[in-house]
């Protein structure tokens, strides 16, 4: 069985629940380290404009690159579940190594500004799943952009989307998400004689 997510974009407004939430419920320190992130895509030109968000995260690949990248097994992929984890205690540190985090096309793995900083990553909220529970970004999204779960159950539930504005799939890896897209909105301007009098 592989876990992955389903990110819904076209219901997602960019309100950083779900980034906040992790790193509370994860207690990774305020600084440049997010287990969940958020990216903004725009594009188009007046009056036609197109702006979506996309809430990111380590997507678990079928295949990280991540792990046969670093020299130390300091990454490894469970068997049950396939949620890939560090075992900061095994990593070398971004000074001596840092090879899984230029591996990694999202770059998820990731090292804090401090002096000998080791890996950090999304484990999936591996300990909330053996507690019967989903990924606390999923459970604090306001708006239901988020979902976990067996890859397959997603798929047979929302569709096999891979790729949408912002992000690209990357077939070596495999990651373990799918998406709902947010559709450009076709605007228009009224001319004068449609325009509602004032």
């Amino acid at each position: 069985m592989q876990i992955g997510f389903y990110i819904d974009q076209s219901r997602c407004t960019g309100c950083y629940t779900c980034t906040v939430a992790c790193k509370d419920w994860h207690d990774v320190p305020a600084g440049p380290v997010n287990w969940r992130w958020l990216v903004t895509v725009e594009n188009g030109k007046y009056p036609k404009v197109f702006v979506a968000f996309l809430s990111l995260s380590c997507l678990h690949c079928a295949e990280p690159t991540c792990i046969s990248a670093c020299p130390a097994d300091a990454i490894t992929k469970r068997t049950q579940d396939g949620i890939v984890v560090v075992d900061k205690e095994s990593c070398l540190g971004k000074e001596a190594c840092g090879l899984c985090e230029e591996a990694c096309p999202y770059h998820a793995p990731q090292f804090s500004d401090e002096q000998k900083a080791r890996v950090e990553k999304c484990d999936l909220c591996a300990d909330r799943w053996e507690e019967g529970k989903k990924p606390v970004c999923v459970e604090a999204c306001p708006m239901r952009a988020l979902d976990a779960g067996p890859l397959d159950d997603l798929e047979a539930k929302y569709g096999a989307l891979k790729e949408v504005n912002g992000f690209a799939y990357a077939e070596k890896n495999r990651p373990s998400v799918v998406f709902k897209a947010r559709q450009p909105e076709l605007l228009s301007l009224a001319s004068n004689d449609d325009a509602a009098p004032l």
